[in-house]
């Protein structure tokens, strides 16, 4: 058994030797593996989010309009999730701003999360659970 071990680990010491394309390929799969891991976005429950962590970020409910008007967070700006220009409504905001966002139950904002994390915000947060969670609390 000890025999095969070493005999495949020469093989593979072989092929980066003979084959230093088969290294590179290497250190390429670990980068991407390692900028895939960077990229995903933050989670955390609606119900653990503090008044300071709402002060010293950006607050995004991406409900409807109608639905925002019910109720939301204080704080809390409304950006339609099904806007076509969603993602355009956040040019404006610094891409290392901690954005938390939320919606009804967890579903868009997760999706928001994702578009936004993908479009190069390093801080988003997406708030689990959503509004209806704040409400069953309470």
């Amino acid at each position: 058994m000890e025999s095969k071990n070493k005999l495949f680990l020469m093989k593979i010491l072989n092929l980066n030797v003979n084959y230093p394309i088969m290294k590179n390929i290497g250190y390429l799969l670990l980068l991407c593996f390692i900028q895939i891991s960077c990229n995903q976005t933050k989670s955390m429950s609606i119900t653990e989010l503090t008044t300071e962590d709402a002060e010293n970020a950006i607050l995004i409910d991406v409900r409807t309009p109608e639905e925002y008007a019910e109720g939301h967070l204080d704080n809390a700006v409304n950006i339609n999730w099904y806007d076509e220009n969603f993602i355009n409504q956040f040019k404006t905001i610094e891409k290392d701003k901690t954005i938390y966002v939320y919606c009804k139950k967890g579903g868009r904002s997760a999706s928001a999360a994702e578009l936004l994390t993908s479009s190069g915000y390093k801080n988003v947060i997406d708030l689990l659970g959503g509004y209806d969670a704040l409400e069953e609390k309470d």
